[in-house]
């Protein structure tokens, strides 16, 4: 009766109950939407253009998106509003100057800041990594956080 081994097991041992959803890394989701091209994801790399939903794409890949009418190629869900290169706004984006993600070789060996960015607001100065709001005026295509926007209070271009 007892320290023989043998155990009666419980009902929650053997029931198991449903799996628990799994969440979307936010910190990921972040790099990839202003990090990589919402089309072919890869890095982005100038000329940079935005569609009016406020995606970033390479222009190279919007353009080999619009000539490709072949009926056997699958549609693709984030450039499908895409019509013509008037819907998409080529963006004069500010560099960052304590940026230096393409300077340095990547051995591996190296920590990689993630919410860097390689781009900021020309005029407060916040880095473009996801954290803050940016937009972009459709007329010249110039990139400013919301905050500065705020602060100019006009819709006309600071340059």
């Amino acid at each position: 009766m007892g320290c023989d081994g043998g155990t009666i097991p419980k009902r929650h041992e053997l029931v198991k109950g449903p799996r628990k959803v799994e969440k979307v890394d936010k910190v990921a989701e972040l790099v990839a939407r202003w990090f990589y091209c919402a089309l072919s994801q890869e890095k982005l790399r100038r000329p940079i253009v935005a569609c009016e939903l406020g995606r970033l794409y390479n222009k190279d890949a919007i353009i080999e998106f619009l000539l490709d009418k072949s009926p056997d190629k699958t549609p693709v869900e984030s450039a499908s509003h895409i019509k013509s290169i008037k819907n998409v706004t080529e963006l004069s984006l500010a560099d960052n100057p304590a940026w230096s993600g393409d300077k340095e070789s990547s051995k591996g060996d190296k920590y990689d800041d993630l919410q860097a960015a390689r781009f900021i607001c020309p005029v407060v100065g916040l880095e473009m990594n996801g954290r803050h709001r940016f937009c972009f005026l459709r007329s010249c295509g110039c990139v400013f956080s919301e905050r500065a926007l705020k602060e100019i209070k006009s819709e006309v271009c600071h340059k």
